[in-house]
């Protein structure tokens, strides 16, 4: 196997604001495993979550180091490969764990869900984010997203550092505009504390909220993350979901007991060989799955989108907000996503498109 890195910059349409701050631009990762005439590609990317980070330098580091030990082997089976794969960071690995099975699908001339036995007519509308701000200009990305897709299911970002009074004028404000048939989810990214979470998520509730992700700021000390979740139970009856706080299949069932569901994403997971595992994991414990991303482009959600058969919440909206990506994403019939046909993770460089 031959394994190349190319840098790319993914820019936002509109710069997106969470608890933790703006995001307007990254630095991601394309990887290219050549073996046999065939080359299978990934993506990745670093990204923060609170209280782990990750650096795109950094993880291109590690994916070059290694590029030595693959040139002997082969692509498949994949099982033979899983020592190297464990050594590597979470995203490191989601890169070129897509890439194998974009190799994998290629090879066998099939997309990886009909390899899975999964059912593309099964998938549900995606989110749509709303970024934290000014009612006023939280609305008119609203209408941005509505000029550009149906945009029946909205997730607005809360854990203001206005405190809880902007939090209450947004989702105000939001509701408001919904549409009859709309869903409204909340995700605080962290933002709030046990007692404003213990607050909120009640008050959320009596407004017609769906869901609420992410309400406590995740922890190291895994004690303490999977108790203040155990805090939070009974207190509305609307899902909980965990995101920055459950990272592998070893944190979803640590906290399947004290949540409702929750939030995978290729990066934060290390790819598809352990996202899919927890989809599966958690749809069998009666959890629902979300399936998430960061500021990540269509290669990457193209392989997200191979999960989507399995997921009651998607949240695959990032590449849609991108004036730069090289990349189509997931195919879609309006705000429905659905996992590419074509073989492999499905995704086409705009280039080869055009």
């Amino acid at each position: 196997m031959r394994l190349r890195l190319h840098r790319f910059r993914l820019s936002k349409a509109v710069p997106l604001a969470i608890s933790r701050g703006i995001t307007t631009a990254v630095e991601h990762l394309w990887l290219e495993l050549e073996h046999e005439g065939l080359i299978g590609r990934g993506e990745t990317g670093g990204f923060e979550t609170g209280h782990r980070s990750y650096d795109t330098t950094a993880i291109a580091a590690e994916l070059e180091a290694l590029g030595p030990a693959l040139e002997p082997l082969n692509p498949q089976p994949l099982q033979a490969l899983e020592p190297l794969l464990e050594s590597l960071s979470p995203p490191a690995r989601c890169g070129l764990d897509l890439a194998l099975h974009d190799w994998w699908g290629q090879r066998l001339g099939q997309p990886l869900h009909r390899l899975w036995g999964l059912d593309p007519g099964a998938c549900v509308a995606t989110s749509v984010t709303l970024g934290l701000g000014e009612p006023s200009a939280v609305l008119a990305r609203l209408e941005r997203w509505r000029r550009q897709l149906p945009s029946t299911r909205i997730k607005l970002k809360l854990g203001s550092p206005d405190g809880l009074d902007h939090d209450r004028a947004l989702v105000q404000a939001v509701r408001a505009a919904l549409r009859p048939g709309d869903e409204l989810q909340i995700d605080a990214n962290g933002g709030w504390d046990l007692a404003g979470a213990r607050q909120m998520i009640p008050w959320l509730a009596e407004q017609g909220v769906v869901l609420v992700e992410q309400p406590l700021a995740p922890l190291r000390d895994v004690e303490a993350d999977t108790s203040g979740f155990a805090a939070l139970q009974g207190l509305a009856p609307i899902p909980v979901v965990a995101d920055e706080s459950c990272w592998d299949l070893g944190d979803l069932l640590r906290l399947a007991p004290h949540v409702d569901g929750i939030n995978i994403k290729l990066v934060k997971c290390g790819g598809l060989s352990e996202g899919l595992l927890m989809a599966r994991t958690a749809r069998r414990l009666g959890l629902g799955v979300m399936l998430g991303c960061y500021s990540d482009g269509g290669l990457l959600n193209s392989g997200a989108a191979q999960l989507l058969p399995l997921v009651q919440w998607p949240d695959l909206d990032s590449h849609l907000n991108l004036i730069d990506d090289p990349f189509a994403g997931p195919d879609r019939d309006g705000d429905v996503l659905r996992p590419p046909a074509r073989p492999g993770l499905g995704a086409q460089r705009l280039q080869e498109v055009a």
